[in-house]
């Protein structure tokens, strides 16, 4: 029997622009990490940025710093991620459920795969490139925002201008947090959000492949 296929996780007017984005966020990646591999101090691009220091920003703005940061721990991310998946299933999109779960494991899997590889570190020698809290949240704001496009039928200009702004917009509040905590450099930050710039598509090309085959399996 055939039903009505389930809606893509990657809109078909994105494919090609997500596609482009993301080799060249992986390159980024890679370019980061062969640049800092094994520093402990902050390159002149992050002296350019910021003096790294534990007290960039004081009160009230530490708050709002440290409640961002919440957002990328594993209870503040496992939060967001749980009312996403929530979200999804109540609309019965469980591909986008499945989506918003392999894709959150796979930001931060990547990046602490990638943190012993790359072996820079910060403050007290704790591995820093990329950040992990960085790639999390971007993540997460990237899949809500292709989600949506995808519901909304959105076209290429409107659908890539929410995907942009949805990564922006997290990617620069968490990563403003990350440096301003002194946590981060500026380019661990970076390195973080093109991480799941490269991620995420990949994620959701593979998770509308894998369940569209299924589908055509016989039963």
């Amino acid at each position: 029997m055939t039903g009505r296929p389930a809606p893509a996780v990657l809109p078909s007017p994105l494919r090609t622009w997500l596609g482009l984005i993301a080799a060249l966020a992986a390159l980024v990646v890679v370019a980061l990490g062969v640049l800092y591999a094994g520093h402990d101090e902050p390159g002149r691009v992050d002296r350019w940025v910021i003096q790294p220091t534990a007290d960039s920003v004081r009160p009230p703005w530490r708050r709002v710093a440290l409640a961002t940061d919440f957002l990328g721990e594993p209870a503040g991310a496992a939060m967001l991620v749980v009312a996403a998946v929530a979200g999804c299933l109540l609309l019965r999109r469980p591909r986008a459920a499945v989506f918003i779960v392999a894709g959150a494991a796979m930001a931060v899997g990547t990046t602490k795969v990638l943190k012993p590889m790359v072996g820079r570190t910060i403050h007290d020698g704790h591995l820093s490139y990329p950040s992990g809290h960085t790639a999390s949240l971007t993540a997460l704001a990237l899949m809500v925002a292709l989600l949506a496009a995808g519901r909304l039928g959105l076209g290429r200009t409107a659908g890539a201008s929410l995907v942009r702004a949805a990564a922006l917009v997290a990617g620069a509040a968490m990563g403003w947090a990350q440096v301003a905590l002194g946590a981060h450099y500026p380019t661990d930050v970076l390195g973080g959000w093109c991480t799941a710039l490269a991620v995420i598509p990949a994620t959701a090309w593979l998770v509308d492949r894998t369940a569209d085959a299924g589908r055509r399996e016989p039963s």
